[in-house]
């Protein structure tokens, strides 16, 4: 047996490097892996591309990489919540590539799937269209996109095991399956460790085999939008 815990997520991140590609799971702040951001930051690793589907927000999430201008480059779908994104954006400090949300998560499924390229019909006559191949299928225009893979990959599980099968939790699931098969290198923290052979093999989401380290790390529930009766 491979055993791919290490003890922390300092240690699980030791070797990225300035200007690596990464592709981050999560949604809003729903199945971010947060420690390992934390980790990323006090590294100190620099001029990073990051894709994933948001960019946190101030103060937590990947937007504690960009407050500490670690980020080069986002290609995200939405980044509506975070002021220092904007900010750096519109003073031409950060490079960004919008993707529409389902094309972000087919290009990252492609990319660990080992499919180069794949054509879709979204973004069709809409900037997203700028300097891409158009082909049409069935009389429908369509545009090629490019898989994406990452140097790594840096997603957040409910459960693992040493040999680091994963399951998501609910919505919490979100990218964080696809994003793990897209990098080189998968690195996933979890909330809890448990014995081989204790997951069903019918609730794995996502096989050992795509994931290298593993750490076990606590959890902050953090709610991105809380909207209460008065």
């Amino acid at each position: 047996m491979i055993d791919k815990v290490v003890a922390s997520a300092d240690q699980a991140v030791q070797d990225i490097t300035d200007r690596a590609t990464l592709v981050v799971g999560g949604f809003g702040l729903c199945g971010i892996p947060e420690n390992l951001i934390a980790a990323l930051v006090r590294k100190g690793a620099r001029e990073l591309t990051c894709v994933s589907n948001n960019a946190g927000v101030d103060g937590w999430g990947l937007g504690l990489l960009l407050e500490t201008r670690q980020v080069r480059k986002m290609i995200a779908s939405y980044v509506g919540e975070n002021g220092e994104f904007e900010r750096q954006f519109l003073a031409g400090e950060l490079e960004v590539e919008f993707v529409p949300q389902g094309t972000l998560a087919e290009r990252m499924r492609a990319g660990g799937a080992g499919i180069p390229a794949f054509f879709t019909p979204t973004g069709v006559g809409t900037p997203v269209a700028e300097g891409k191949e158009l082909r049409a299928f069935d009389g429908r225009p369509c545009l090629l996109e490019r898989a994406i893979q990452g140097d790594f990959s840096l997603v957040a599980a409910w459960r693992g095991d040493r040999t680091g099968n994963l399951v998501f939790r609910k919505s919490a699931r979100n990218f964080n399956p696809v994003a793990a098969a897209a990098g080189r290198i998968c690195i996933a923290e979890v909330e809890e460790l448990v014995p081989v052979g204790a997951l069903d093999p019918d609730q794995i989401h996502t096989p050992g085999a795509f994931v290298h380290r593993l750490v076990v790390a606590p959890r902050r529930k953090r709610i991105e939008q809380r909207t209460v009766r008065s």
